[in-house]
């Protein structure tokens, strides 16, 4: 399988080749239309533009803002993506890690395992001086992509308020503590989650070293053997996290999908503080 991480130089060499699928999640939350936008406005060449709400999530609703798309539906974006089981996919987002990680953790959900995420994203692209295109982009030839989800790598609330599993909150501190609340309807956070923000995984929009990711890990005092799941406001920073963890050779951890909106849509009590 292909190395977790991609370098802009790497993939300047690696792109014409005919097994790489380059894909430009750039997504603003808040926006829906942002993406889309910036993909027009310039673009890896080749690249295939995927939307966080409509490709990589299925309608916000009792599962929470963002939960899983289903099996039939991811199935039909990645091959109209052109993607199948021979194709290795590139991710790339602005640098920020959420839209290639989400799009690298459902791959992978759906047990497709040659995935890499390009580090940097598309300012590192640009700060190299490589290659920018414009416009629409030429639609792949679509390819079939077949959809095996995985059954032991989420977790849900009720595994949650069973409690044994450390559960990390990629939310900004704020949030976490419940300062503040853009998004949802009642600031806070799960009882007992550990704030581990997803920006902690990234200097200078650039992924930390494993060394330096397990060190971070090991302090927040998550090492100890028992499971670890991550979460955020709705299952999409919460996948910085575990690529974090992966890079750090931690292993094993979990999604919460529907994350903190998903709870307080059940009515599932909140800390502060």
């Amino acid at each position: 399988m292909p190395s977790l991480l991609i370098d802009v130089d790497q993939l300047a060499l690696a792109a014409p080749d005919a097994g790489i699928r380059i894909v430009d999640t750039r997504w603003n939350l808040g926006a829906p239309a942002a993406g889309r936008e910036m993909f027009e406005a310039g673009h890896i060449p080749g690249a295939v533009h995927l939307d966080m709400d409509r490709d990589l999530a299925a309608p916000p609703g009792a599962g929470g803002r963002h939960p899983l798309p289903s099996a039939a539906d991811f199935a039909e974006t990645m091959s109209r993506a052109g993607v199948d089981a021979q194709t290795t996919v590139v991710a790339y987002d602005d640098g920020d890690g959420l839209g290639a990680s989400r799009l690298w953790w459902l791959l992978r959900h759906f047990g497709h395992d040659r995935v890499q995420i390009l580090d940097g994203g598309f300012r590192a692209w640009q700060a190299a001086g490589k290659p920018v295109e414009q416009g629409l982009g030429t639609p792949p030839e679509r390819r079939q992509f077949e959809a095996h989800p995985r059954s032991d790598d989420t977790v849900t609330a009720e595994d949650v308020q069973r409690g044994g599993l450390h559960l990390l909150d990629a939310r900004a501190p704020e949030r976490w503590r419940g300062d503040v609340e853009p998004l949802d309807p009642k600031p806070g956070r799960i009882p007992g989650s550990i704030n581990a923000p997803a920006t902690e995984n990234l200097r200078e929009l650039r992924f930390r070293s494993p060394d330096e990711l397990r060190a971070y890990y090991e302090s927040l005092g998550i090492l100890d053997g028992r499971p670890i799941a991550a979460s955020c406001g709705s299952g999409v920073s919460a996948c910085v996290d575990l690529v974090g963890l992966e890079l750090a050779g931690i292993g094993g951890a979990k999604l919460y999908p529907g994350s903190y909106s998903e709870w307080l849509a059940k009515g599932l009590p909140v800390d502060q503080g």
